[in-house]
């Protein structure tokens, strides 16, 4: 029996970690698409009150003043932004998920319909808080 025991032990937690990573997957999946949508009205929920949001080298504030004064101002210049060729990894430890994502995008700029094509990369540090994922630390850079 301690065979069994062991495997009914290691398969819950096999089962416990696939739940949580569909959890912080969906908040990554759900700010990408907000993204996409260029619309930001909800994606504050995704994020802890003492987030940190760096871009490109700079470090923005947390998640509400890196929305209000960089990402709002920069999507409304946008007609439209496209994610491709996304690819996740993740480290789980603990309470903690570590991700980073690689992806290509392209925006339309909104003034003259000038497509831009640029390859991204994002590192995610995500805590679970309360029983639900929030997005800690994010870095984000490209080539544009």
């Amino acid at each position: 029996m301690l065979g069994f025991n062991h495997f009914h032990k290691a398969k819950k937690l096999v089962q416990t970690w696939l739940k949580s990573k569909n959890i912080y997957g969906l908040v990554l999946k759900q700010y990408n698409s907000a993204i996409e949508k260029l619309d930001m009205t909800s994606t504050k929920a995704f994020f802890s009150k003492d987030s940190k949001i760096y871009e490109s080298g700079e470090s923005k504030g947390n998640y509400e003043h890196y929305m209000k004064d960089y990402l709002i101002p920069e999507l409304k210049k946008f007609k439209s932004f496209k994610f491709n060729d996304y690819k996740v990894e993740v480290m789980l430890v603990g309470n903690y998920a570590f991700t980073t994502e690689i992806y290509n995008y392209s925006i339309v700029i909104a003034k003259d319909n000038t497509e831009l094509r640029s390859k991204g990369v994002s590192t995610t540090v995500l805590k679970k808080i309360k029983g639900g994922w929030k997005i800690m630390i994010s870095h984000s850079s490209s080539g544009i």
